[in-house]
């Protein structure tokens, strides 16, 4: 500014209405990039607001609902973080590649590698690339089991099909919170036969010596469930009607791996075992749910797929190599409000899964580049910080009060264009490690995973009867 006065003298003197003149010019530019970095673009969050309350602020579900309340499996509100600790940010990441590796296997048809001696203890071989779901999940949720009603925190998956609680006699059980079910003590409880249809229908089944059938599921992670097939009746909200009668699930008997202090575990996968299929006649072909925006939060999650007004729908896509997965197409992302350069068919040539249990969304590489490139070149005012396992665009606020974070759009098929919150934008791990909750595939031909974490708040409704998926904004509230 002293230069531009000085150039005002030097020909023609001393000049205050050109000096007054420049000075509004350039205070009306900075103002205008200001509101740029702060318009409907940009996140002005607060540094001290990044991190969880160690408060659980989370709300109940209405009484009179038959939404189910959801809370972090690793969060305060969740009954089992009391006795069970939490895992470091680096253990959960590491997990979340073992899922995504297990989703690829899958859907590429790969052999999925099986414990050989739990797999020799049983006699039974399992199919390479069918019925072999993906580990649990991160989001639990409380449900009714049996006559009269006992309750069991449950992990709600929508990558895998079978539901399955652990059950007395138990053979071989990990800890879990609450008692057993006990069978014995339900007066709706029954076994399924070996002939029934929901016994056919699994991929990997056996016959006990009663002529009842047994189950066996094998995740992504190791962990294994074996038990009875049953039918019983499920309980999911306070009123009366709430209820499914001959709800068919596994009564877990001999158990391992990693599914925490659950009770147990629920699939609302595409399979007719599944729950959101079992409970189609009642609520309708669908469900939804909202995931917090922080785990001291809840959300819900809700049988029936009612649509928020404000809600933007892309197509259900449907692959027969994978028919349980639930497939959208992603066409693009735009970073403060500008499209990043990497075209529709990079996104399209491999295609994306939305997943309930997967944490990070997965970006083919060229996808992911670009990503990175676009929201780096926004983040230049801030200092760098070390990567966090498969996180590696990370940046320290220590010494801010507040930061500036670009706004990140997910923009899908049919023109439906998603805005995240800001807790979908970043994964911070503390301060002085905030990070892109994004990360690359390593190629451009595995599948995309749309993870939790680029949910957060939203209103996710699998339409199945319209074979739409949609998503509204504030859908916690």
């Amino acid at each position: 500014m002293a230069s531009v006065a000085r150039r005002a003298r030097s020909s023609r003197g001393y000049c205050p209405a050109v000096v007054l003149a420049l000075v509004a010019v350039l205070a009306a530019s900075a103002a205008a990039a200001d509101d740029e970095s702060r318009g409907p673009d940009w996140h002005v969050v607060s540094v001290a607001s990044l991190l969880p309350s160690t408060v659980c602020t989370a709300a109940r579900a209405a009484s009179n609902s038959s939404a189910l309340s959801v809370v972090h499996r690793h969060g305060p509100c969740s009954p089992l973080l009391a006795r069970g600790g939490s895992p470091s940010h680096a253990e959960i990441l590491d997990r979340d590649q073992d899922r995504v590796d297990s989703i690829h296997r899958r859907i590429a048809g790969a052999p999925t590698t099986i414990n050989p001696a739990r797999a020799s203890k049983q006699g039974v071989s399992l199919p390479a690339h069918r019925g072999v779901p993906l580990g649990t999940g991160n989001y639990i949720v409380s449900v009714g089991l049996g006559t009269p009603k006992k309750d069991f925190l449950v992990v709600f998956d929508t990558g895998s099909d079978l539901s399955w609680v652990q059950c007395k006699p138990c053979r071989d059980c990990y800890e879990q919170q609450d008692p057993l079910f006990d069978p014995a003590q339900s007066t709706t409880y029954s076994a399924v036969p070996c002939g029934a249809q929901e016994c056919q229908r699994l991929d990997s089944k056996s016959c006990s010596s009663a002529g009842t059938c047994r189950y066996e599921v094998v995740y992504g992670d190791q962990s294994q469930t074996d038990g009875n097939l049953a039918r019983d009746t499920l309980t999911l909200g306070a009123a009366p009607s709430d209820t499914l009668k001959g709800f068919v699930f596994g009564c877990g008997d001999d158990d391992a791996g990693l599914f925490g202090r659950a009770d147990g575990l629920f699939g609302l996968g595409r399979d007719k075992v599944s729950l959101a299929s079992q409970a189609a006649a009642r609520y309708g072909a669908g469900f939804s749910y909202c995931l917090p925006s922080s785990s001291h939060a809840s959300g819900y999650l809700s049988l029936g797929a009612a649509a928020p007004p404000n809600a933007r729908f892309t197509e259900m896509v449907t692959r027969r190599d994978t028919p349980s997965f639930y497939y959208l197409n992603l066409a693009g992302i735009k970073v403060a409000g500008r499209t990043i350069r990497a075209p529709a068919a990079v996104f399209r040539a491999p295609g994306t899964v939305i997943d309930s249990g997967t944490v990070i969304t997965r970006l083919p590489a060229r996808a992911y580049s670009a990503l990175r490139s676009a929201f780096a070149s926004s983040m230049r005012r801030y200092k760098r910080a070390p990567a966090l396992s498969i996180l590696d665009t990370c940046y320290d606020f220590t010494g801010h009060a507040t930061v500036q974070i670009p706004s990140v759009s997910l923009l899908f098929d049919g023109g439906a264009t998603v805005s995240l919150d800001f807790s979908g934008v970043l994964y911070v791990s503390k301060v002085s490690q905030a990070c892109l909750a994004f990360a690359s595939n390593g190629d451009d031909t595995s599948i995309g995973i749309l993870g939790n974490t680029q949910q957060k708040t939203l209103a996710v409704v699998y339409d199945v009867a319209n074979q739409k998926i949609g998503f509204g904004a504030k859908g916690c509230t």
